[in-house]
């Protein structure tokens, strides 16, 4: 996509702190922050100081009309109705292109605009983002940016994250579901599960900070093996041996102490036996005594 100045200008709705950030590391590569809206003035004037240039406008209609890229940084549930309040009020063009940076919405929710003729898409960090402060690493630099969307959103989305150092990836808008649920999983049940295998090692008499440092090599180790084998060939332990004996152990044990957690173990070891099964390194008599434990 040929790039001028005009189509480097931006608005950007809903001033929290992706939006702050987005603003003030796509300014310093030549970006150009036109407008600002949020909710909260403060917000917008805090947004539009760190980028260093704009203006703060009173409403989302007035922000998209200043420029043609528009970003909806808002929470989730309003993007829809943000977007449709400025399509109606023709707020965008043909010239317009709309992101929306939501992880578990695809550009489908920006229909309005795009009826009105503008492009759309949406880009999504894969990113934890805390509060702006000034002078701050960028948060995006070598993180992972999915972008979807119709052609030119998406060619457009490609050269915003290369601008901000990041690495870009496409998706289908069907998809946009299941690549938020894989995120989640990956990143958010995670925390669950480490905090399960925390909870079984107090059990022990070490505190949760103890634990952690004993279990962090093994998370790694794991973490890498993945990377290096793929998730098949990295499973290891009592599950892909078809040791019953030992998950019996394990069973009765969190039965007894921790039985807030003996359906996730149950749940976790039936999926995890499928995936040994796929290997056929166990034999049917292993498999079928460890299908019998992890029954509810």
């Amino acid at each position: 996509m040929n790039t001028n100045k005009k189509s480097l200008e931006f608005c950007v709705i809903g001033c929290g702190r992706l939006g702050i950030s987005l603003a003030v590391f796509l300014s310093k590569q030549g970006f150009i922050p036109k407008a600002f809206s949020s909710k909260s003035h403060k917000s917008a004037q805090k947004a539009m100081e760190f980028a260093g240039s704009g203006q703060v406008f009173k409403t989302a209609v007035e922000a998209a009309k200043a420029c043609d890229l528009v970003f909806i940084t808002t929470p989730d549930t309003i993007i829809e109705p943000v977007c449709e309040k400025i399509a109606m009020a023709d707020g965008f063009n043909s010239n317009s292109v709309v992101y929306h940076l939501s992880g578990a919405l695809s550009s489908s929710i920006l229909l309005s605009a795009k009826k009105a003729g503008a492009s759309t898409g949406s880009i999504h960090p894969l990113q934890a983002f805390a509060p702006y402060e000034d002078g701050q690493k960028s948060p995006f630099k070598g993180i992972n940016m999915s972008i979807e969307g119709d052609d030119k959103a998406v060619e457009f989305g490609k050269e915003i994250v290369n601008a901000l150092k990041a690495n870009s990836f496409t998706i289908p808008t069907h998809a946009k579901t299941v690549y938020h649920a894989s995120a989640v999983v990956a990143s958010n049940y995670l925390v669950t599960l480490e905090h399960f295998a925390l909870e079984l090692l107090k059990q022990a008499d070490l505190s949760e900070e103890n634990a952690y440092e004993i279990l962090e090599p093994l998370i790694m180790g794991t973490l890498n093996n993945i990377k290096a084998r793929g998730s098949i060939n990295a499973l290891t332990g009592p599950v892909a041996r078809g040791d019953d004996v030992i998950v019996s152990r394990h069973l009765s044990d969190i039965d007894k102490k921790l039985p807030q957690f003996s359906d996730l173990y149950r749940l976790l070891g039936k999926h995890t036996l499928d995936i040994a099964a796929g290997k056929g390194e166990i034999s049917d008599d292993a498999r079928q005594k460890l299908t019998d434990l992890f029954k509810f």
